[in-house]
């Protein structure tokens, strides 16, 4: 099921440039948005999801990559051997460690961020003041007032940001809601289950390192605490610390809270409950929780969430999912599948994700490439551009992404304070909660300055 929106072709045709663009981009044909010059593209983070999204765009769109950013001179220096491979590349990208000289000396039309969490805010809300549309990963913050900084400069600077919680992309998943939630079949809705149970939670105990000499530890660090260097965090290490995350309720419950809310029309939840902690995988230095539950209350209905990075899942078909219960029968879906299962003797509906291998042979030669992922991820940055063409708010506009992102946080300090949350997205405090209130902005180290300010 593609997306459902209005390409902007007026002038194409006439162009002797695009007729060229048209000709180099091949095979790819009319699933791209064309226009009369390419997109001025730069990426921010040059790690393994930050170039699957750059060459996700590539595959869709005419691009010139005009400049990678990156604190580690070795991934930086691949990425720009890797893109300059590609089938689609075209440009000459500039190489900057510091993403303020880059965002300073470059002009852009679109800027992607695949940092680590710590850093979405201040790269984003820079790349939409030196003018650019943004396409950000998800969470989109460490803490919840920065999240409503990235919203307020989108607005204010008139920004398209697309967040990259590309499930209201897929296409099965858009079956899915199409067939069984706006038809009704699954009649009134009275609970919601998602869930997460991969072992992703690292749990190593690597010696205190020097920093090597290509590796700019400093920057990388930026707002956050620092920690003892004990090797390279960007490679996936960081996701285990909350001084730059949000754990596994940022990585992998907002993929699902977001597309039950989207699924079902949900805004924020009225309340929100966490238990957890660290109760099995005791040995490492990872401090984000081992397992942890979460509810999310909204007027009719609970979606519970639960983690846990140890054991078995209960349902090894949908091992990271939701569930939606219905009167009629209940929906259940994850990045591979669906199935609805009807109350009664009717038989289950089972849909599969959608692969591209042969419309897309190349994917098939990317390393680490998630081949379930890439066709909603192509889908999302179509709609990020014609959002853009159309001035209108893409699937995942940053306001849905920070109502997600957002909602999980405020999980985590459920979790932290032992007791329930009520946020109020309007005075953005926790009515009746000073404690709690203090902690939706956390401290910046020092030489950084938060980018939330009280109106």
């Amino acid at each position: 099921m593609e997306p459902h929106f209005n390409i902007n072709r007026r002038n194409f045709v006439k162009s002797a440039s695009a007729v060229a663009l048209l000709s180099s981009m091949g095979a790819y044909g009319m699933d791209l948005i064309y226009r009369d010059k390419p997109w001025k593209v730069g990426l921010i983070g040059t790690g393994w999801y930050g170039k699957m999204d750059l060459w996700r765009l590539m595959q869709v769109a005419p691009v010139e990559v005009v400049a990678l950013c990156d604190v580690d001179r070795h991934m930086l220096e691949e990425a720009a051997r890797l893109t300059s491979q590609r089938p689609e590349f075209k440009g000459k990208p500039r190489l900057f460690s510091d993403y303020r000289k880059m965002l300073a000396e470059t002009e852009m039309d679109i800027v992607l961020i695949g940092t680590p969490d710590h850093w979405h805010a201040l790269t984003a809300i820079e790349a939409m003041k030196q003018g650019a549309h943004v396409y950000l990963q998800k969470p989109i913050s460490v803490d919840v007032l920065e999240g409503e900084a990235i919203l307020a400069a989108a607005r204010q600077y008139g920004r398209t940001v697309q967040v990259g919680t590309q499930r209201r992309s897929t296409p099965h998943l858009q079956e899915a809601k199409k067939k069984f939630i706006d038809t009704g079949m699954l009649g009134k809705i009275g609970h919601v289950e998602i869930c997460c149970y991969y072992h992703m939670r690292a749990d190593g105990n690597p010696p205190l390192q020097e920093v090597p000499d290509f590796f700019d530890y400093e920057l990388w660090t930026g707002p956050a605490p620092k920690r003892p260097y004990d090797g390279l965090p960007h490679r996936r290490w960081w996701r285990t610390f909350m001084e730059y995350g949000n754990g596994i309720m940022g990585d992998m419950c907002v993929h699902m809270l977001d597309t039950v809310r989207w699924m079902l029309d949900l805004r924020w939840p009225n309340r929100i409950t966490s238990h957890g902690g660290i109760y099995v995988q005791t040995g490492g230095k990872s401090n984000i929780t081992d397992t942890q539950s979460a509810v999310f209350e909204y007027d009719d209905f609970e979606v519970h969430w639960q983690h846990r990075s140890w054991g078995t899942p209960p349902d090894p078909e949908y091992p990271w999912a939701f569930k939606i219960y219905g009167e009629k029968g209940t929906l259940a879906g994850s990045v591979m599948q669906y199935d609805f299962i009807p109350a009664g003797d009717a038989p289950t509906i089972h849909g599969d994700v959608l692969y591209e291998r042969e419309k897309y042979p190349g994917d098939a030669q990317e390393p680490d490439i998630e081949l379930h992922a890439v066709p909603a991820t192509r889908r999302h940055m179509l709609d990020f551009l014609a959002s853009i063409e159309n001035n209108t708010r893409p699937f995942s506009d940053i306001e849905e992404g920070h109502i997600s992102s957002a909602s999980c946080i405020l999980a985590n300090l459920s979790q932290k304070l032992g007791r329930s949350l009520q946020y109020d997205p309007v005075q953005k405090v926790i009515p009746g909660d000073a404690a709690a209130t203090a902690l939706l902005k956390r401290a910046y180290r020092e030489g950084w300055e938060h980018p939330f300010k009280q109106a």
